[in-house]
């Protein structure tokens, strides 16, 4: 039998997050630049009771990949192709499972991020990681945060990647914009909440936003 999928579309939200947008000066590349060279005190969101249930995990990495647009910064997500075993079609960062010969996470995330989109590192500034994200898949994730110049060239790998788009910054670093939702796990096995936010006709919800809220929270402190 073929694995079932949750579609979280149709799922009532259950509260908006509701926190102040930030501030347009700490949207500004050289701001960013700089609170993730020297980030104050904040506390991540992170699914911690995942570890436990899900045993062993396996090493990952993504790419936050911040384009320096002239209208302000945007963020470069995908939709995965729905044929995938793993989060079929769901909207994600560029990046995978890390490799015996990835010297470090944001290797990985810099080499998943040229297979995948073809974005080549050379117009890739790393400014920072986040907190490790555990993932339903089984995955321990390092976010790495980048700015990323244009112009560059992009092209999808037709296996994992249906389409790649930007949502701006400024409206995924706005609580009013984050949807607390939640779903019954399967064998009576608890409820399990994730955030979402739905842009235009794309629905980015799970490890996706909650890295995102991370990123939020960071730049909030």
């Amino acid at each position: 039998m073929a694995k079932q999928h949750l579609d979280p579309r149709h799922l009532p939200v259950d509260a908006i997050a509701g926190e102040a947008a930030l501030p347009a000066e700490r949207l500004d590349a050289g701001w960013l630049r700089r609170r993730l060279a020297h980030p104050l005190a904040w506390e991540p969101e992170l699914p911690e009771d995942l570890a436990w249930r899900l045993g062993k995990l396996r090493r990952a990495a993504v790419l936050i990949p911040l384009v320096r647009r002239p209208h302000g910064l945007t963020v470069l997500l995908t939709q995965r192709t729905a044929h995938l075993s793993s989060h079929p079609g769901q909207v994600s960062f560029p990046g995978g499972s890390a490799e015996p010969e990835d010297s470090s996470p944001i290797e990985t995330a810099l080499r998943e991020s040229e297979e995948e989109i073809s974005l080549s590192r050379r117009h890739v500034e790393i400014v920072g990681v986040l907190p490790d994200h555990v993932t339903a898949s089984a995955f321990i994730v390092t976010p790495v945060v980048g700015l990323v110049a244009p112009p560059f060239d992009l092209a999808a790998d037709p296996g994992e990647v249906a389409e790649i788009f930007e949502v701006p910054l400024a409206f995924l670093m706005d609580g009013m914009n984050h949807q607390r939702m939640s779903f019954e796990l399967p064998e009576g096995a608890g409820r399990r909440s994730f955030y979402a936010m739905p842009y235009e006709r794309f629905f980015i919800w799970g490890a996706t936003a909650g890295m995102l809220r991370n990123l939020f929270h960071l730049l909030r402190a």
